[in-house]
């Protein structure tokens, strides 16, 4: 399993759009449910947002979604800081990345 962090701080009047734009992504995942993929968005106070990936296998699926297509074309325009991608390696996990059981 590959795991990809990337985080950026967008400007601040531009939060808002990008907290949309991700959320469409969100709604497309839903949609189509692409195996293999565990994703997340985190927003800070301080404009910071920070994506979180893990991929089975193969290229990422997120390319291939529309709503991500659109998230990415102006992603940089609305940034301070560009994003930065990096490859973590988890030291630990409480309960925080498996899968949860609903009722």
């Amino acid at each position: 399993m590959k795991w990809t962090l990337v985080r950026y701080r967008v400007r601040p009047d531009q939060a808002d759009e990008n907290q949309r734009l991700s959320a469409a992504v969100f709604k497309e995942l839903q949609q189509k449910a692409p195996e293999g993929l565990a994703y997340a968005v985190f927003r800070l106070p301080d404009g910071t947002f920070v994506h979180l990936a893990s991929l089975e296998d193969g290229a990422s699926p997120l390319s291939n979604l529309e709503a991500f297509q659109t998230f990415s074309r102006g992603v940089r325009e609305r940034c301070v800081e560009p994003p930065v991608a990096a490859e973590p390696v988890i030291i630990g996990d409480y309960a925080m990345l498996a899968a949860r059981k609903t009722a």
